[in-house]
């Protein structure tokens, strides 16, 4: 076992210094000591893992229940969490490959074609595509009943989410140099984005006003500048809010109002499918969301309906015209 650990350490210091997230750093290393633990508790070495092995594992993730501080979830691992761990697994022994500690690759790779059939080779966790799940206007308006007692700082932070259509990272990472209240707009890095891409968002006048009388609350706390949005508690005061703290906010509002699958996520979600809803071109809205491909911003066009709601209501007029036709005619 310590030879492995030398060489999952290895490739995790090499992941680092190519400049990896350190989200992503961690995802990676907590997916690379699930797969170790298992391996030993199967008297096998990760190094020497056959693809036995590893489809017990993926076996083992499937019937695996999310763990909870309080006992056990009911829930199973949701596929794109499996679809991780086998990922960084693949990653794993691709490294080992190339360093010349193995000759093949137990996790076989999907979405390949063979070249005398050019049939799928299917993924060994195939994907499931599932709409994000949004509020309807009653969930809604039972967020915001519950949000009204929050922080001016938490409610400015939830407005922004919606407003800008921010990934977490984006909104907690948020710098005083980023605004420019003279014209509402955003800028948002290029670090702290998925797509590693800059680009630059406008705000309403009423999130305008929030920030305003944020920015004046948060002077009594600090007078220096850096991150927007600072801890208030007097164990941290002045120092940047973490992206936990900002999800344990959002938890705690989802689960008040009685809505446990609200996320920081389901802000940018629903922001998004309102543009596409509002006649938004699709280009329009990945340039606002920064998607470096459209197909990630067609889920939006979906979810909204719009398309099919044009259809439908063209395909309603065609046959009631049709059926005053055989009316006029049979009567």
């Amino acid at each position: 076992m310590q030879v492995s650990s030398r060489h999952i350490d290895t490739w995790l210091t090499l992941q680092s210094n190519l400049g990896r997230a350190p989200n992503t750093i961690a995802a990676y290393s907590f997916a690379l000591r699930d797969y170790q633990q298992f391996c030993s508790d199967q008297n096998t070495c990760v190094d020497i893992a056959s693809r036995e092995q590893v489809s017990q594992y993926v076996r083992n993730l499937l019937n695996r229940r999310v763990s909870k501080s309080k006992g056990i979830s009911s829930s199973l691992f949701a596929n794109a969490t499996i679809r991780q761990r086998i990922t960084v697994v693949r990653l794993f022994y691709d490294y080992l490959i190339e360093e010349g500690l193995r000759t093949t690759n137990p996790v076989r790779r999907g979405n390949q074609f063979n070249n005398r059939n050019r049939r799928d080779i299917r993924a060994i966790v195939p994907i499931q595509h599932k709409m994000p799940w949004i509020p309807n206007e009653e969930e809604w308006q039972r967020l915001l009943a519950e949000a009204q007692g929050m922080s001016l700082r938490n409610r400015l932070m939830l407005t922004l989410a919606y407003d800008g259509g921010l990934r977490r990272e984006e909104l907690c990472l948020l710098n005083t140099k980023d605004i420019d209240p003279s014209h509402r707009l955003l800028h948002i890095r290029a670090e702290t984005t998925k797509a590693k891409r800059d680009r630059i968002v406008p705000y309403s006048a009423s999130t305008g006003q929030l920030l305003l009388d944020y920015l004046r609350y948060r002077r009594r706390l600090t007078s220096a500048r850096g991150a927007i949005f600072i801890s208030e508690s007097s164990r941290n005061i002045g120092m940047p809010i973490t992206f936990w703290a900002w999800s344990k906010v959002i938890r705690s509002l989802g689960n008040a109002a009685g809505l446990p699958r609200f996320s920081t996520h389901t802000l940018r979600h629903l922001c998004l499918t309102d543009l596409a809803r509002s006649g938004w071109d699709l280009h329009e809205i990945a340039t606002f969301a920064g998607h470096r491909n459209t197909s990630t911003t067609l889920i939006y066009i979906h979810l909204s309906g719009r398309e099919l709601a044009t259809k439908l209501a063209v395909a309603s007029s065609v046959h009631g015209l049709r059926l005053e036709d055989i009316s006029e005619s049979l009567q």
